[in-house]
C-alpha cells in the first residue's frame, strides 16, 4: 500500500492545522510499515520535521507565485507522481495543487479521500473565487471522492450541503503526539517572554478574523477588574489583527497585562500550554481545533466557543463551550476562572481523555482501515468487471 498526502503547504506558521495533520498521518502510517509520502509546494518557512524526512517521503514542487500557492510543474509531472501510489489523500480545499492532483487520479483510475479540514463553507477574502473554483472543479472533486473525511461529526453537514451522502462521509478527528509536548519549565519560559509570575489566560494560533482574538480580548476587557490577577497571552503569527489588537489594549489600559509574544513552536510552545491556567478558543469558525488536544494533553483544561467542532469534549465535562461571540466569551471566562476547584479537576481529566481518544497512535488506526477498505473495493470491482 502506497499513500500519497496532497497538501499545497508544510509550513506550520501558515498552514497551521492541516500542515500538522499532514505530517502526523504521514508520520504515524510510516511507524505502521505503510509507504506514504507527502506532495507539496516548496516554501521557505516549511516545518522542520517535514523537512527532516527522507526524498521518497517529501515531494516538493517549486512555487510560481508563492502568495497564491501556484505550483511550477507540469501536468504530466503530477501525473507521473500520482502513477506511483494506490491512494491519494486530499488536505484542504481552494487549491491548485489539489485540483492537478485530482484531475491526475481521475485520469488514472485513482482512489483518492478527500478532507478538507472545515474549508468548505465559503468564508472571509476571495468568496468570488472561491465560487469560482467550486463551479470549475471544486464540487467535482467532492463528488467523485472515494470517501469525504469530516474531521467532526458537526462538519458532515459541510459534506451534505454539497451533496455527498451520509455513507460517503467517515469521521476522522485531528490526533496530538503526546512526545511532542514534553518539555515543561515554566520558570524559564515566563523569564524568556518577560510574563513575570502572574497566571495568564493563554490563545494559540494566528492572529486574524476568523480565529477570533479580538473577540477574546474586548471579552477580557470586560472581566479584567473582576480577575485583577489574571493575565492574557496571545501566542501565533500576525494574520492581519495585531495592530487592531494592540490598539484595544491602549484604548483599555492593559497594555501590562495582555502580552503578544508571536509564532511558538516545539519546546517553547509545549512550555506555553504547561504555563497557561485556561486556554482559550474564540473562533469565528473551525473545524476542530487541534491547540485544544495540544494543551489538553499537557493538562491545561480550554473554554472554546461553539463553532469549533469540540461539542463532545464539552459534553463529557473537559472544557467550557461558549458562543462566539464577546458576550458569549465573557460569560465563559467568569464561569472557567470561577471554579478554581473545577479547573483543577479538569487539569488531569482532560489530559487522560485526551491521552485515551486523540493520540494519533489510535487515531491513525481509522485510516489505515479505511485504505485498507478502499483497496479491497477497488480490487473486487476489477475482477467483477472481468467476468
Amino acid at each position: 500500500m502506497k499513500i500519497l498526502n496532497v497538501n499545497h503547504t508544510m509550513n506550520p506558521i501558515t498552514g497551521g492545522g492541516t500542515a500538522e495533520r499532514t505530517f502526523q498521518i504521514s508520520h504515524y502510517l510510516t511507524k505502521n510499515s505503510i509507504q506514504c509520502s507527502i506532495l507539496t509546494i516548496d516554501d521557505k518557512h516549511s516545518d522542520k520535521r517535514a523537512n527532516a524526512l527522507s526524498e521518497e517521503q517529501l515531494i516538493v514542487i517549486p512555487s510560481l507565485l508563492k502568495r497564491f500557492f501556484i505550483p511550477k510543474v507540469s501536468y504530466r509531472k503530477i501525473q507521473k507522481i500520482v502513477m506511483e501510489f494506490d491512494i491519494i489523500h486530499l488536505m484542504g480545499h481552494w487549491t491548485i495543487l489539489n485540483a492537478m492532483v485530482y484531475l491526475a487520479a481521475r485520469s488514472l483510475d485513482k482512489p483518492y479521500v478527500f478532507c478538507p479540514a472545515g474549508a468548505l463553507p465559503i468564508f472571509g477574502r476571495s468568496r468570488i473565487l472561491k465560487k469560482i473554483y467550486n463551479w470549475l472543479i471544486g464540487q467535482k472533486i467532492i463528488d467523485n471522492a472515494a470517501k469525504c473525511i469530516a474531521i467532526t461529526t458537526n462538519e458532515k453537514l459541510d459534506f451534505f450541503e454539497h451533496g455527498v451522502k451520509e455513507k460517503n462521509v467517515i469521521t476522522i478527528p485531528n490526533g496530538v503526539d503526546k512526545f511532542d509536548f514534553t518539555a515543561n519549565d515554566d520558570i524559564s519560559f515566563r523569564k524568556k517572554y518577560a510574563l513575570g509570575n502572574r497566571p495568564f489566560i493563554l490563545f494559540v494560533g494566528r492572529l486574524n478574523l476568523i480565529k477570533g482574538p479580538d473577540l477574546l480580548l474586548q471579552a477580557f476587557c470586560f472581566i479584567k477588574d473582576d480577575f485583577p490577577e489574571i493575565d492574557l497571552v496571545f501566542v501565533g503569527p500576525d494574520g492581519g489583527l495585531l495592530q487592531t489588537l494592540k490598539n484595544i489594549t491602549k484604548s483599555y489600559a492593559v497594555e501590562h497585562r495582555v502580552h503578544f509574544i508571536g509564532y511558538l513552536e516545539g519546546e517553547d510552545k509545549s512550555r506555553a500550554y504547561h504555563a497557561g491556567t485556561l486556554l482559550a478558543i474564540p473562533s469565528r469558525h473551525e473545524a476542530m481545533s487541534i491547540v485544544v488536544l495540544e494543551a489538553g494533553i499537557c493538562g491545561t483544561p480550554a473554554l472554546f466557543t461553539d463553532q469549533c467542532g469540540l461539542d463532545e469534549i464539552a459534553e463529557k465535562g473537559y472544557g467550557w463551550i461558549t458562543p462566539a461571540s464577546v458576550d458569549g466569551l465573557k460569560l465563559g471566562l467568569v464561569s472557567a476562572l470561577s471554579d478554581t476547584a473545577k479547573l483543577l479537576v479538569m487539569k488531569q481529566n482532560i489530559k487522560t481523555y485526551i491521552s485515551e481518544t486523540f493520540s494519533w497512535s489510535i487515531v491513525i488506526k481509522k485510516y489505515i482501515i479505511l485504505y485498507e477498505d478502499l483497496l479491497k473495493s477497488k480490487s473486487t470491482s476489477k475482477i467483477d468487471s472481468s467476468l
